[in-house]
């Protein structure tokens, strides 16, 4: 049974106009045939999804991530995860670590939410990268672009340092000590912000420049087989540098804690492709959630002077950025419903027939993809203020406006969106008792 009936009938005269503009989404390898070859000779493309759980979002953004890689020469993925997390990763697909299989590799990724990369779909596209790489002339690389990892790149530039100087190691000891006297980064945030400690910006700071300096001699001494190592390390300190500063705004104003997130992000993203370069074309694929793949100025973020990854790609790259989005009505989705709880397989509710989504369910496909730039049918009807549903690692349906929907001009938002009637949850590898309980249907116990 199709979901949403009641939006459904609301929306349904602009999903006639849309429908015509649709592209269905069926399985078929030539599902996104079109899309593929309209990225051109594109430099980033950003893939988001509505909600950090949910299957079809992964599968998909994967399916089109391979098909970049394979036709269109991307050499590199860059995901909404901690640095140290994803680059452990990444050398697992180049075959240069010690990680017997992708299940392992993935092991990194013990921060909640867990579930968000150790899932099934995330498992079985590294496992194709790295078999891809074994196989390709160009292999292609996994990055990590967030900034919540304070205490782990802190261990990994001191790790780092232990190995090529260890009097720059003992210098790198010193400085983090001002971190490292606090158990939780918003601990440190906290009493740095209401003036309890001394901040640790100078020192954080210093130690990036005295790494850059004692990388230059190891490079000169070692050449390009440590070119990748310093990188690593370099951008582990530039992560300090911007996770200090991150969670101190969280407790202090005015500046937006999400802007420095993202704009860290966005930083990451072009030192990297700045990176790739030094041997050859970078193009590289982001995924991320909608919220910061989306361009933020045509979102309720632009009026309150927040900006995210779509912004500033669109920004540096111009037509070079694609930017694509998902949407579901309805289904499953793996979120928690606490920071720090378990996660849980919770019911998706129909969306609100004010919603982008109420539309794109109204279109008589269970699953399609749009082409909003340059194409007047969908982008006249989606270009007008619509509210869209963003669920993240956390899902409150019983407040669900408040928590999850803000507005959207669609059409300007994306280049792309492609929408998924009903959806599953994604499978975390490790399935917690709330996850495989579920929630019962609406309907319980009548089951009607």
């Amino acid at each position: 049974m199709r979901a949403g009936t009641a939006p459904r009938a609301a929306a349904g005269a602009v999903a006639k106009a849309i429908a015509g503009a649709a592209h269905p989404v069926t399985g078929a390898p030539g599902d996104y045939d079109e899309l593929i070859e309209s990225v051109g000779d594109g430099r980033v493309v950003l893939i988001g999804e509505a909600t950090h759980g949910t299957h079809e979002f992964y599968r998909h953004r994967a399916v089109i991530t391979k098909r970049l890689i394979e036709e269109k020469g991307f050499n590199a993925v860059a995901v909404e995860a901690d640095w140290p997390d994803a680059y452990r990763v990444n050398r697992f697909v180049h075959g240069a670590d010690d990680d017997p299989d992708a299940e392992r590799a993935l092991a990194g990724f013990e921060r909640f939410p867990t579930w968000m990369w150790r899932n099934a779909d995330v498992l079985d596209f590294v496992g194709w990268l790295r078999a891809h790489n074994e196989r390709a002339e160009g292999p292609a690389g996994f990055y990590g672009l967030d900034l919540y990892s304070l205490y782990r790149s802190v261990a990994a530039v001191i790790e780092y340092l232990d190995r090529i100087d260890p009097a720059a190691a003992a210098r790198a000891r010193a400085r983090y000590d001002c971190l490292e006297r606090f158990e939780e980064s918003q601990a440190y945030g906290y009493a740095a912000a209401r003036g309890l400690t001394p901040s640790c910006q100078e020192g954080v700071l210093r130690q990036l420049v005295d790494l850059q300096r004692t990388g230059e001699a190891y490079l000169r001494r070692d050449g390009i087989a440590a070119e990748d190592e310093q990188f690593y390390a370099e951008e582990n300190a530039r992560l300090v540098v911007a996770a200090e500063r991150y969670y101190r705004s969280m407790f202090t104003g005015p500046v937006s804690s999400w802007s420095l997130r993202d704009s860290h992000m966005a930083g990451t993203l072009e030192r990297l492709i700045a990176h790739l370069e030094g041997r050859g074309p970078a193009r590289v694929v982001v995924w991320a959630h909608n919220s910061h793949v989306g361009d933020a100025r045509r979102t309720s973020m632009g009026p309150r002077g927040e900006h995210n990854i779509g912004q500033l790609a669109r920004e540096r790259f111009g037509l070079g950025a694609i930017l694509i989005g998902f949407t579901t009505c309805t289904g499953t989705v793996s979120a928690a419903s606490d920071w720090g709880a378990p996660v849980e397989r919770k019911r998706v509710r129909p969306p609100r027939a004010d919603s982008v989504e109420a539309v794109l369910g109204a279109v008589e496909l269970d699953a399609f993809w749009l082409r909003l730039r340059d194409d007047g049918r969908a982008a006249a009807e989606l270009f007008h203020p619509r509210l869209e549903r963003a669920i993240g690692v956390i899902y409150r349906p019983e407040n669900e406006l408040a928590s999850h929907y803000f507005e959207t001009h669609l059409s300007e938002q994306f280049d792309y969106v492609i929408h998924f009637d009903q959806t599953r949850a994604v499978e975390p590898l490790e399935r917690t008792a709330e996850w495989q309980r579920g929630e019962p249907p609406e309907t319980y116990p009548t089951a009607l």
